[in-house]
């Protein structure tokens, strides 16, 4: 499996799992590039040549359009986006706010509407891309308590996925999303300490299922919801 020659895009790329996907791209034979509202990646080292572009509020649209026309001018074209940015709050209704609601809605889903947007016109250009999102396992099951504002964000993603697949799937660009449990991370540790982190879904293994729809083997999926559970 290769993606040698292709230009892949990373939203939230100096993240956890978007250092991983950034990672495991680079592996495959990509040039890639890691976008992030950060101004400056929180570990240029973990990102491995990675182009590094930072500062871009990916929400907004003419953000979004300027950090991909970046890609383009420096790596020669758009193949591929990954849409890894997101966040993660647990609040009850009763006890939190609707800034909540607005924040997820933002991060998890308007920046990866957002991105979407901006790349269609290069993979249209290109004949053809890949557009993988990270949505999450439970959005697609019963939202438990606590987790309106995010399963509701995600839930979002998931629907934007089969909407845009079925948009797209006569312009050679397929549209899928990957489904996560719960992903080891430090943060995740951290909030879970008791938890078995073994049967958690590493971060690379993640980036190993989403380097494979990226790639011409999977040129015949699209708008799959793609569970990656471990052993949750």
């Amino acid at each position: 499996m290769t993606l040698a020659g292709k230009v892949v895009a990373v939203t939230g790329g100096s993240g956890q799992l978007g250092t991983a996907v950034v990672r495991a791209a680079l592996a495959a034979g990509a040039a890639v590039a890691s976008l992030d509202h950060a101004a400056s990646p929180r570990d240029p080292a973990a990102l491995g040549g990675a182009l590094a572009l930072g500062g871009f509020d990916l929400a907004e649209p003419d953000a979004a359009a300027l950090a991909l026309e970046q890609v383009v001018k420096q790596l020669g074209g758009l193949d591929a986006l990954v849409n890894v940015a997101g966040t993660f709050r647990f609040e009850k209704l009763a006890d939190g706010g609707l800034e909540t609601w607005d924040l997820l809605y933002r991060v998890n889903l308007r920046t990866a509407v957002s991105a979407s947007r901006a790349a269609l016109p290069h993979h249209l250009r290109r004949g053809g891309g890949r557009i993988v999102n990270v949505g999450a396992l439970a959005a697609a099951n019963r939202a438990a308590s606590g987790m309106g504002a995010y399963t509701a964000s995600k839930a979002g993603v998931l629907k934007l996925t089969e909407a845009l697949a079925a948009e797209l799937k006569d312009h050679n660009i397929t549209v899928n999303a990957v489904l996560p449990s719960t992903i080891d991370t430090p943060a995740n540790r951290a909030d879970m300490p008791k938890a078995d982190f073994s049967r958690w879904v590493a971060p690379s293994d993640l980036a190993s299922v989403i380097v494979f729809l990226l790639s011409d083997e999977a040129r015949a999926v699209t708008g799959a919801l793609i569970p990656v559970a471990g052993r949750v």
